[in-house]
């Protein structure tokens, strides 16, 4: 009969291994030295910004596009922008772009989240409403424009159903995705466990789902301020404000480049500023607790 005692290498053995095992499942927690992160982070889109001033500036500088109403000199669009600024009324085009869209986005939250869930859970709803979702999340929000100003009129209330019908799709869809791709095992588990009906959605289903779902969330914002950039545009009336739609339009109108130079960079900027205070550090968490993101 064999001995089954451990020998002192057979246990060494079994400690190593066990050490291997667990500095394999350890994440470097050790932060990056500045001058690393400035190289790696920060300089990257400081110099494509240069570039792209410098190419801009070139084609003024040596008469490539040498009509100023077709394309103004970096120089005229910083003017104007320094002029909105003095003037007080820079934060104001921003702030009632920014806070309709995120309003509007809030409410497609609230909207879009239960439906997600009902069309995952519920196989004949998914199967009557899923391609009509599809299809909305290809149609251009422009085309809401028209009959959300027939409906509801030059309001705030039409800005939001375009904002909402252009983003709700978006993020049920990504939470759908996120639901599907949730092992089953997971589901088995939690009901052995007892978490069944809405308990087990709260604490099984939606955290397993957070990765497709946040990523249905920056999709979802890309769609709602999309959205209402076209609303701003088409269906402007003075007693909405002026947002940069709005701002992008009145250029227009004045043939002023410089002006929708300025409502252009407006928009883009406050495109990027909120997907990386809000969305990027919201995924890149959600990654970093499921070991996809080692933490820098």
């Amino acid at each position: 009969m064999a001995s089954t005692d451990t020998t002192p290498k057979d246990a060494g053995d079994l400690a190593g291994l066990e050490a291997g095992l667990d500095a394999l499942e350890t994440v470097q927690t050790t932060r990056k030295p500045l001058r690393q992160t400035l190289t790696q982070k920060v300089l990257p889109p400081v110099v494509a910004v240069a570039l792209v001033l410098a190419v801009w500036q070139s084609l003024i500088t040596f008469e490539v596009v040498d009509d100023p109403t077709k394309l103004p000199a970096p120089a005229d669009v910083w003017a104007v922008l320094e002029k909105a600024w003095l003037q007080g009324e820079l934060l104001g085009y921003i702030w009632t772009s920014v806070s309709r869209g995120l309003l509007g986005f809030c409410l497609a939250l609230l909207i879009a989240t239960p439906l997600g869930l009902l069309l995952a859970r519920v196989k004949l709803i998914r199967a009557a409403i899923g391609p009509i979702l599809s299809g909305l999340q290809s149609l251009p929000s422009v085309a809401w424009v028209p009959p959300a100003v027939i409906w509801l009129g030059l309001n705030n209330q039409m800005m939001y159903a375009v904002i909402l019908l252009g983003a709700v799709p978006s993020i049920a869809n990504g939470l759908l995705s996120g639901v599907d791709q949730v092992p089953p095992l997971f589901q088995r588990a939690g009901r052995t466990l007892g978490a069944t009906g809405l308990k087990g959605t709260w604490h099984i289903t939606l955290p397993a789902a957070l990765p497709g779902y946040v990523a249905g969330l920056k999709q979802g914002w890309a769609f709602s301020w999309r959205s209402l950039m076209a609303a701003e545009i088409i269906a402007s009336f003075p007693d909405l404000g002026v947002g940069l739609g709005q701002l992008l339009e009145n250029g227009r109108n004045a043939s002023d480049m410089a002006m929708v130079f300025e409502a252009i960079l407006l928009i883009l900027t406050v495109g990027i500023a909120i997907d990386l205070l809000i969305f990027s550090p919201l995924e890149r968490r959600v990654l970093r607790t499921r070991g996809l993101l080692v933490k820098s």
